[in-house]
């Protein structure tokens, strides 16, 4: 059985994340305030001496950028594309108004503290679907790794789907019970819980 443990990050700011678009599969770079959240989240991990033998990342510009700004500060291996990391797929959400969520989706959405999730929208990928995609992207790491110290870099839906699968959470709790926000990390890990999960939060403005 593998005993790798995982570094789960949210990229940093993208221009969808400022504009308050839906971005979904939309493949902006990191604004600035996104490029200094990259560099604060690395300078943190640094801070934490965490040693890291495989980067892997989504291919979308905003994951990418802040996959290779924490790998150049931390002398971290070159991250590699992993597909199975990239976000949920929005359907004919992608492209629209963060506020016009409710009034589009409704009754078929889930409120959380800061974000409102919508479940089902025509094109979009549910959430049992990213539950399943995590599982298939767990599988493909712990047959692939043993021992491992692994950083993934990835997006806000599917990011705490995987956390969910990892823990045996349920999704809709998940979904409800924290925030995951602009380059911040989690740690999966038979070491720790859940609810000890939350390893780096940073300070800057957070979508």
């Amino acid at each position: 059985m593998s005993n790798n443990q995982y570094y789960l990050i949210r990229h940093g700011q993208d221009r969808d994340n400022f504009e308050g678009i839906l971005n979904g599969h939309r493949n902006q770079s990191l604004t600035k305030t996104g490029i200094n959240q990259a560099i604060e989240l690395a300078n943190k991990i640094k801070e934490k001496n965490i040693s890291i033998d495989v980067v892997l990342s989504s291919s979308l510009k905003r994951a990418y950028e802040t996959a290779k700004t924490v790998s150049n500060i931390n002398d971290f291996p070159k991250a590699q594309i992993e597909n199975l990391l990239i976000e949920r797929d929005f359907g004919i959400m992608t492209g629209k108004k963060i506020t016009d969520i409710a009034k589009l989706c409704s009754p078929n959405i889930i409120i959380a503290d800061k974000i409102t999730y919508f479940l089902d929208p025509d094109g979009a990928e549910t959430f049992p679907d990213l539950m399943s995609r995590a599982g298939k992207l767990l599988d493909k790491l712990n047959t692939a790794y043993q021992n491992k110290n692994i950083l993934l870099v990835t997006h806000g839906d599917f990011g705490k789907m995987f956390f969910a699968f990892y823990y045996h959470l349920d999704w809709k709790e998940v979904l409800t019970s924290f925030h995951f926000g602009n380059s911040e990390m989690l740690i999966l890990s038979p070491k720790y819980s859940p609810k000890n999960a939350k390893l780096i939060s940073i300070n800057q403005y957070n979508a």
